[in-house]
């Protein structure tokens, strides 16, 4: 590899790795480790297969569209995500640093990329969309989730920002294809 872009990559990986060593600290605070563990469990899959649950529950016209379209996205996203888990296998913060320690269990034994962050602002995107007035509360919830993973030593803030990124752009792709049908 070449010297710079070697040093380069080096010198990211570092600032990954204090990076998450910094946010993790945040989880000596019981009440704020308290905090994180429910927005990171409440960012899991169960709760976005039973938001897609009620969608036709909510609005029996337009629901059932929305829940194909939230299915449909989270489907696609998986396959990302698990796509690059399985070929990155990057491993988790809480085994590569020393001062990290895991505060919950993990689903999978790879950190790159975060799967919660992914679909929390997947959903946001979406949801933001459907109903604007809950935009600034999805949107909190997205960034509780994100940040929740990084300082209960789960993943490096690498990690969910390209779930960010990877979730956010799919998202966007499917409104903008037209299978959200129209918005507001």
């Amino acid at each position: 590899m070449l010297r710079w872009l070697d040093a380069g990559r080096l010198r990211s990986v570092e600032l990954d790795r204090r990076g998450a060593l910094a946010l993790h600290c945040a989880a000596t605070r019981p009440h704020v480790r308290w905090v994180f563990t429910w927005a990171s469990r409440i960012g899991g899959a169960p709760s976005w297969l039973l938001l897609i649950a009620l969608q036709p529950l909510l609005d029996a016209v337009a629901g059932p569209r929305r829940a194909l379209l939230l299915l449909g996205l989270g489907g696609v996203n998986l396959l990302i995500y698990w796509a690059l888990k399985r070929s990155t296998r990057r491993q988790r913060p809480f085994e590569r640093c020393q001062g990290i320690r895991a505060c919950m269990k993990v689903p999978d034994p790879f950190s790159f990329p975060s799967g919660h962050t992914l679909h929390a602002v997947a959903f946001g995107v979406l949801l933001s969309a459907f109903f604007p007035g809950l935009a600034p509360l999805l949107w909190t919830f997205a960034s509780l989730v994100a940040v929740s993973r990084v300082v209960l030593g789960l993943h490096y803030p690498s990690d969910v920002l390209m779930g960010a990124l990877i979730g956010a752009t799919t998202a966007a792709l499917a409104l903008g294809s037209g299978l959200a049908g129209p918005v507001g």
